[in-house]
């Protein structure tokens, strides 16, 4: 599936991914590929996911997730790669 985390400055990831995991407000949640349709508010905490390269994370502030047709795109505030 498709990912794409952005900030309002900047792209901090877009490419092919396996998994997602999020901070959601009510709770962490993974998406994998054909993830029924969604949107999400997030907390702030660490955002995981996996490539076929192994797995890397991201410590957002806040944001929003919206899943739909293995696209997942990821809007956040204060991104930075761990």
């Amino acid at each position: 599936m498709q990912l794409e985390v952005l900030t309002p400055d900047k792209n901090l990831f877009s490419g092919e991914v396996e998994a997602v995991n999020l901070p959601g407000t009510k709770g962490a949640f993974e998406i994998l590929n054909n993830h029924a349709p969604i949107i999400s508010s997030l907390n702030e905490g660490t955002l995981t996911y996996k490539t076929g390269e192994g797995q890397k994370a991201i410590n957002i502030k806040s944001g929003f997730v919206e899943c739909l047709n293995n696209r997942v795109v990821v809007l956040v505030e204060g991104g930075e790669s761990v």
